[in-house]
């Protein structure tokens, strides 16, 4: 008994100091309980003369704010997407995020824009034009089909949003479905020729909360409201909390693609065996033997958002072992299984692991999949552990990582200028440690 009881204090303790940047923790009979949140924070709009709204200097004053604020829960796991270019991707984390327990809390920043052959409203990512919307943004419908599938008053939207003159004349006829989430924002009608508006809405929002006052949604939002000029603007609030009903609008809107584009088997390729380490959370060797049933991805969701990391691996890696059974390596699915791990890891703060893993994924879709490197799933994948890298703390790790790194960056530069300038002065510095 007296061993248990020192184990159990030993893992309160590692609990702490795992979380400890999340806030406090709970004291509820006699217990310290551990309440976990999501905040699910997306930002994006297109580069160039597109672009409605301007979010570049919106960055640090979002990471200027504690996660729990967003969520109100001690511990908040924090979701961030920063002008992401695949619509894919962005629907795997809005998946990720939504599967999670409540609450929930999305921030979304961007704008909207109409699809004028499908007439569809997307939300326009980083390499979103007029002619390639719909293969480049990400559809409405989507993001609505999701909140749909959480219970009621589980989760809260705030929208800092610019509609193109087409979906604005569609918006002042019908309202914008939001699922079932309380939502609050204002979707604002293109500044002007030449000119781009500031996300001020979320800006005030983030200006309160880094005050350290902890308002309620309602309260929240009319703080905001108060900061900034809403004239000519449509207004979220408490009256829109429930579900709209389905319009004309949505019914218009196309069906979600499938998550995972297409199993046909490829040239193959054994994908690179990922090293070990014994301090990892989420590493679990590739034979890892556990039930598949049904679609794995809310099992995982739901185990990682609730600090399971280890099994939420473990659920991801006996899914990608299911696939190489199915279709073999260096096929699709096998690699889509490769960056749920690689997201599970990021989430768990094992950078080194999810670098490795996204190194995996980008090199896979290269040679084994034959992708271009400018494909948006390459440069995600790149982009992924080229992120990963820069977070890696031990010197040793970054530096025996540090090839790979540098021979995809050769291969895929992405939409980061002078990435590779990046990776070669931080090794410049790790050598000097």
């Amino acid at each position: 008994m007296q061993a248990q009881a020192q184990a159990t204090r030993r893992f309160d303790h590692e609990l702490k100091q795992q979380y400890s940047g999340y806030g406090a923790y709970v004291q509820i009979n006699g217990e310290e309980q551990h309440h976990p949140g999501t905040a699910l924070l997306l930002t994006a709009a297109p580069a160039g003369k597109g672009r409605l709204l301007d979010t570049s200097g919106l960055v640090p004053a979002l990471a200027a704010v504690a996660p729990s604020a967003w969520s109100g829960t001690a511990a908040t796991t924090l979701i961030e997407l920063t002008d992401p270019t695949d619509p894919q991707a962005v629907l795997t984390r809005i998946q990720f995020a939504t599967a999670a327990p409540d609450p929930l809390t999305i921030v979304l920043v961007g704008q909207l824009q109409l699809d004028r052959r499908q007439q569809s409203i997307h939300v326009a990512l980083a390499r979103s034009t007029p002619s390639t919307l719909r293969y480049t943004g990400l559809p409405w419908t989507w993001f609505v089909q999701q909140l749909q599938q959480r219970r009621p008053d589980t989760t809260t939207v705030y929208v800092d949003l610019v509609a193109d003159a087409e979906v604005w004349q569609l918006l002042l006829d019908e309202p914008l479905d939001l699922g079932h989430a309380r939502a609050f924002g204002i979707i604002a009608p293109p500044a002007g020729r030449r000119r781009t508006a500031q996300p001020r809405y979320t800006q005030a929002l983030a200006q309160t909360l880094r005050t350290g006052h902890r308002p309620r949604a309602e309260q929240l939002h009319q703080e905001a409201l108060r900061r900034i000029d809403t004239e000519g603007a449509i207004v979220l609030g408490p009256e829109h909390s429930t579900a709209a009903p389905h319009t004309a609008l949505e019914a218009r809107k196309p069906a979600p693609q499938a998550l995972i584009p297409g199993s046909g088997a490829l040239p193959s390729k054994v994908i690179p065996p990922q090293s070990q380490r014994a301090v990892s959370p989420v590493y679990v060797p590739s034979t890892a033997v556990v039930p598949i049933v049904d679609d794995p991805h809310e099992r995982i969701a739901a185990a990682a958002q609730a600090g399971r990391h280890r099994e939420a691996a473990q659920l991801a890696a006996a899914a990608e072992q299911h696939a190489l059974q199915l279709f073999g390596p260096g096929t699709y699915p096998a690699v889509h299984w490769i960056e749920v791990r690689a997201f599970i890891a990021s989430v768990a703060q094992d950078h080194v692991i999810s670098c490795e893993l996204w190194l995996a994924a980008a090199e896979a879709r290269l040679d084994a999949l034959q992708q271009d490197p400018d494909t948006p799933d390459v440069e995600t994948a790149a982009d992924g552990a080229h992120h990963q890298w820069e977070r890696i703390r031990d010197a040793a790790h970054a530096r025996q990582l540090a090839p790979r790194l540098v021979e995809l960056r050769r291969r895929v530069p992405g939409g980061q200028h002078g990435a590779l300038a990046a990776i070669q002065k931080k090794l410049s510095h790790l050598q000097a440690v």
